[in-house]
């Protein structure tokens, strides 16, 4: 699949360049309002382009300077939407054969092959139920045999796993990436969550205000992100500043001492756990020293995440027994402190 995805509306813009070879999982993630959802959507063929091209198996699909357009149901696309969107009237068998019916499969061979894809996902002996009889993990599962049963070129799931609760959505992940691995065709995978991303795909790109930001395989991006939504999606704290050496200058001329010897625009990021935190100025190591206020104390795990503002704000991980010991509320003065050899730096 190859697409350049250009859709005015109103006035936001999305211009996304997207590619997904054949058995390959790209995940799309970014904010509320990023066009995540209408990328998606011009690629089944619900949103039609401004400009540029959908691409698919060699085929344009969506091409606006040719005046070519082909709608949703003769695209060789299977869509699970957030919702799933199953037919209520029908059965989970009847919902599957769906697909092969439209594609000119008569009844008979359309069951059959429906049978044979909710016996993959594991719900043969549920396929006569209607979708009111089935549990989310289940409606997703029929939903994403829907999707498989026409041989889709392209896949495409648009948060499929959000409607679930915590451990439905575990077990019914690890079902999924086991499916996306035998699909054949490729598979676009929107989402806002990063460990759906992380596990189930090969690549991600992130979008921000309508255009790619970063994209690259997970290793990349959670190296070094290039935006504040990324480095909160990864969990680390960054900057972007001026580098000399093994200092960077950030904001308002705060320096931070940095592992890496870098010159000019550089990004810079430690990881919350790395940050100390003390009730006066620290001795000793740490090069990375400077006076905070917690604005913001919050459960994270096993830890606590303290929200810091100063000369540079920041987030903290400590464990519950020493923000005990600290004291930790908002509006407190803290000394914060993290070691050179826990800030990287690399070219911005």
């Amino acid at each position: 699949m190859d697409a350049h995805i250009v859709v005015d509306r109103g006035t936001f813009r999305l211009d996304v360049s997207l590619r997904i070879e054949p058995g390959q999982v790209v995940a799309l993630l970014g904010p509320n309002g990023a066009g995540k959802t209408t990328a998606l959507r011009a690629l089944a063929g619900l949103q039609p382009l401004t400009a540029g091209h959908i691409t698919v198996d060699g085929v344009d699909l969506d091409r606006p300077d040719l005046r070519r357009y082909v709608p949703p149901e003769r695209r060789p696309i299977g869509v699970v939407f957030q919702d799933y969107l199953l037919f209520p009237h029908l059965s989970a068998l009847d919902n599957v054969a769906f697909g092969p019916r439209r594609h000119g499969v008569d009844r008979r061979a359309a069951r059959d092959q429906a049978a044979d894809w909710l016996a993959r996902v594991g719900l043969a002996e549920h396929a006569r139920r209607k979708p009111r009889q089935l549990s989310g993990g289940q409606a997703q599962r029929v939903a994403l045999a829907r999707a498989l049963a026409v041989h889709p070129a392209l896949l495409l799931l648009d948060e499929p796993l959000a409607a679930l609760d915590a451990r439905t959505r575990l077990d019914t992940r690890a079902e999924l990436q086991r499916h996306l691995a035998e699909h054949r065709g490729a598979a676009l995978l929107v989402t806002h969550d990063p460990l759906d991303a992380l596990v189930l795909a090969d690549r991600l790109v992130i979008v921000e205000d309508g255009r790619v930001v970063q994209e690259g395989d997970a290793a990349a991006i959670t190296a070094q992100p290039r935006t504040d939504y990324v480095a909160r999606l990864v969990g680390l704290n960054l900057y972007r500043g001026r580098a000399d050496g093994h200092t960077v200058v950030v904001g308002d001329g705060f320096a931070l001492a940095a592992a890496d010897r870098l010159d000019g625009d550089a990004f810079v990021v430690f990881r919350p756990s790395a940050v100390a935190l003390h009730p006066h100025r620290p001795d000793g190591s740490p090069r990375n020293t400077w006076a905070a206020t917690v604005t913001g104390v919050q459960r994270h795990g096993d830890n606590l995440r303290i929200q810091l503002s100063g000369p540079i704000t920041a987030a903290a991980d400590v464990t519950p027994a020493a923000a005990a010991h600290l004291r930790l509320s908002p509006g407190q003065q803290v000394w914060a402190a993290v070691k050179a050899t826990e800030t990287r730096a690399y070219p911005a």
